[in-house]
């Protein structure tokens, strides 16, 4: 194993308590938080800058930059507007399970990351924006979030330093649309969640029109180790251009799925050495580097560094960093089938492209799962899948068609199994008939 692991944000979570104010303070928590708070929010904002933070909620944009994106000082009708903190908390992505445990066992380097976040960028509010479906995570949560507030690191003259914060826990509904970051702001202003136009983008006219940054949680939770330890520390791991620590989910079909903090630029080869492996006597099919809505990869890209810039240039997205695991037992297009099936559902209906396409690339991808399906539909897959990506108000369209592409382009032959009636080989049912009739497919 030529990467070690690098345990950061995970290191406690198996710590007795470990979600607890007393337990937090023990590991010199809110030390960071103490230190930010004698830097000027200038200079937090440029330590973030030079540490080279990327934004580990998909996009992976750098998070000191779209901090530094905020406007200072009076509009130009003279008045200056307030400044929100939105974190967005609603991990919703097939595959994605690394903010619900980093919540649940630490919650307080969040709220740390919060309160450091919000002073760099003067807001003096701040909300959380949870999946309502997380109830213990919500307590846990709260929890903090009210020691927090018992112990003079929320409210009003924060330490003594002078700074205020108001610091909101909101639940939403369960809509995957509302992972969006404008469809997450309309949702917090009491509207139905959908993506907005843009321009004008969040930093300029966000949650209630006003200067707003939107961050993924564990974005805001690696701001107080930067902050502790310093920007050469964190620039010691990873890569050049995506710097630093990250939390790599890995499930399926693997012998030890969970959680890996490891230095972005990492392997998939190396992270499954530490998993222990496919699970017994099988082996890797094809696998997702950035959870369902990034373009598959196969056992061809096992050596591919996970950064931004590694997995971008094999043909992907690192998105969540879900590395969802499926071996040769998977159907590729019943899988595909079924992520197809989640986005059409959760599409928001708000655009053409992918209020439409969505649905008729499930009725597409249905026939040719039974059987029913022609060669011909496997044009009209790529086609209505080009007529979606790229071409929606948000990246919802483009998670629908990216499976679909990439399979088609890896597993052509397996879609073909498919057609005229045969069905799916993978199906039991219909592989104990064809071995009963002496067929081999």
């Amino acid at each position: 194993m030529s990467t070690p692991l690098a345990p950061v944000l995970s290191a406690h979570w198996d710590d007795p308590n470990a979600w607890t104010l007393e337990s937090y303070l023990s590991r010199d928590g809110y030390g960071a938080l103490r230190k930010a708070l004698r830097m000027d929010p200038d200079e937090v904002i440029q330590t973030v800058k030079d540490a080279g933070l990327r934004g580990r909620g998909g996009a992976g944009f750098p998070t000191g930059l779209k901090w530094g994106f905020i406007p200072q000082g009076p509009g130009p009708d003279g008045v200056t507007a307030p400044h929100y903190l939105v974190v967005n908390a609603d991990e919703s992505e097939p595959g994605t399970c690394k903010d619900i445990p980093l919540m649940l066992a630490t919650p307080h380097t969040l709220v740390e990351g919060v309160i450091i976040a919000a002073y760099a960028i003067r807001a003096n509010t701040a909300f959380i924006y949870l999946r309502g479906e997380v109830v213990p995570v919500l307590r846990r949560l709260r929890a903090a979030v009210d020691q927090a507030y018992a112990t003079g690191l929320l409210g009003r003259d924060i330490l003594g330093s002078g700074f205020d914060l108001e610091l909101i826990v909101h639940v939403g509904a369960g809509a995957y649309i509302c992972g969006e970051e404008t469809a997450l702001l309309d949702s917090l202003e009491g509207r139905r969640g959908q993506p907005r136009l843009r321009p004008p983008f969040p930093a300029v006219a966000g949650l209630y029109a006003c200067p707003t940054v939107v961050n993924n949680v564990e974005s805001i939770a690696s701001v107080p180790a930067i902050i502790a330890n310093g920007t050469d520390w964190f620039r010691s791991m990873g890569s050049e251009k995506s710097p630093g620590f990250t939390l790599y989910s890995l499930s399926g079909h693997v012998a030890r799925p969970g959680q890996y903090e490891a230095p972005l630029g990492i392997t998939l080869r190396e992270l499954l050495d530490y998993a222990g492996g496919v699970r017994a006597g099988h082996r890797i099919k094809f696998w997702t580097p950035g959870g369902s809505s990034t373009p598959l990869f196969t056992d061809e890209h096992l050596d591919v560094p996970l950064d931004y810039e590694g997995v971008a240039a094999a043909g992907s997205m690192l998105g969540t960093k879900a590395l969802q695991i499926f071996d040769e037992t998977t159907c590729v297009v019943r899988a595909v089938l079924r992520w197809t099936e989640f986005y059409a559902h959760e599409s928001c209906g708000k655009c053409t492209p992918c209020r439409e396409g969505t649905y008729w690339l499930v009725q597409l991808m249905r026939r040719v799962e039974n059987g029913e399906g022609v060669a011909a539909d496997l044009e009209k897959l790529l086609d209505v899948s080009d007529s979606v990506l790229g071409k929606s108000f948000c990246a919802l369209g483009d998670g629908a068609a990216s499976p679909i592409m990439s399979s088609l382009k890896y597993f052509r032959e397996e879609y073909a199994a498919h057609l005229d009636g045969a069905g799916c080989p993978f199906d039991p049912a219909r592989a104990t008939a064809w071995a009963e009739a002496g067929e081999v497919r």
